[in-house]
């Protein structure tokens, strides 16, 4: 028996350890989720049965967008259905939008320029991490905060999805257009999770951050939000930052105000960052060095 199948979850290891969830959102301005209903392999989109030229158009706009993440996703009612959709999401600070695209085959995209296809969203979208052949995290406590979600939000408001980032912190949550990442919900926790999300607000227990940001804005920003009181999503934008010898400082406008937050990185102990790694590493944390100063 492999011996990582007996060591425990990743999430219960990164738990045990307080981990901070802050500052652990992955980074991605573009988002491509394209509804696939077949098996889901540790690589989803390269060990897809998807043609080649599907595949080779899916790297292409990966190029294209350096910062794109190419998801699968999934809802178990819609294997019978005719037609396949897809979604295109936009969620920096200055572009956030969210569109949908009806396909009736996977080659359809070739013809299509994702630049501009598909209709306008108005609803969040909430995507659930259940990539179990990714690591086993993601089904044991990805799945039942999936099906706790469906019960609280309309149909096709919440997917199934692929790799997001940090399966230690599983269940994890993304929330779109905003590219809001949430982890370790469990799923008791869904309802409040999700009313703050419809009313376009950050709920602080369980955020990771924004993925329009670095690691380091994304501490800084948390810092903003605990010290301000201010949720609302857009209430806190970058307005700059620098390296400085310790780290990073950051600026950030906030509720008409501007501060200032030093952000330094440290490593925590040792440890298997997946189910699925051999090495033990240190996971890397930003931490806000002193509360926000208001900028003079």
């Amino acid at each position: 028996m492999d011996v990582r199948s007996r060591r425990p979850f990743c999430a219960e290891t990164s738990r045990a350890d307080a981990e901070p969830l802050s500052a652990t959102a992955s980074r991605v301005d573009r988002w491509i989720l394209l509804e696939y209903r077949g098996l889901w392999a540790h690589d989803a989109v390269d060990d897809s049965t998807l043609s080649g030229e599907v595949k080779a158009y899916l790297l292409a706009q990966r190029r294209l967008h350096p910062r794109a993440r190419i998801l699968f996703v999934r809802r178990t009612e819609r294997r019978q259905r005719d037609g396949l959709v897809a979604f295109v999401a936009s969620t920096t600070e200055a572009e956030r939008g969210l569109r949908r695209l009806e396909l009736e085959r996977y080659d359809d995209l070739l013809e299509l320029d994702l630049a501009d296809a598909g209709m306008p969203v108005e609803h969040p979208l909430f995507l659930v991490c259940t990539h179990g052949k990714h690591d086993r995290c993601c089904a044991k406590y990805g799945r039942p905060l999936y099906d706790a979600v469906c019960e609280q939000v309309e149909e096709d408001w919440v997917w199934q999805s692929t790799h997001i980032g940090g399966d230690r912190f599983a269940g994890n949550l993304v929330a779109l257009p905003d590219g809001v990442y949430y982890g370790r919900v469990e799923p008791s926790e869904a309802w409040s999770l999700l009313e703050s999300a419809l009313r376009g607000e950050i709920h602080l227990p369980h955020y990771r951050g924004r993925s329009c940001h670095s690691f380091p804005v994304q501490a800084a920003e948390r810092a903003v939000r605990e010290a301000t009181g201010l949720l609302g999503v857009g209430d806190v934008r970058l307005a700059g930052g620098s390296r400085t010898q310790t780290g990073w400082r950051v600026r950030l406008s906030a509720g008409g105000e501007e501060y200032t937050v030093d952000v330094r990185r440290e490593e925590g102990e040792p440890t298997h960052l997946t189910c699925s790694a051999v090495e033990l590493r240190r996971p890397r944390r930003y931490v806000a060095e002193s509360p926000p100063a208001r900028a003079s």
